[in-house]
């Protein structure tokens, strides 16, 4: 069990710091690298922008579990 959560971290991890170097900062970010610069100018922020939003915190409550749950497992064993 423990091994698992183990693995999960670390993939959540990596993906935590892909996505958020991905998101567009003040000088454009990594997201312009990969097409993200072109947004319309209708809305403030794109679509790939709001889903990558979505995608950053829902990666992000699943290693918040993971970190609670490794650290549970610690101590409960």
């Amino acid at each position: 069990m423990k091994l698992a959560m183990d693995i999960g971290l670390v993939i959540t991890s990596v993906l935590m710091v892909v996505l958020v170097l991905l998101h567009r900062g003040k000088g454009g970010g990594l997201s312009s690298l990969f097409g993200g610069g072109v947004q319309s100018s209708l809305s403030g922020s794109s679509v790939v922008e709001r889903n990558l939003d979505r995608l950053t915190i829902f990666v992000g409550a699943i290693w918040f579990v993971l970190i609670i749950g490794v650290e549970l497992y610690i101590k409960y064993n």
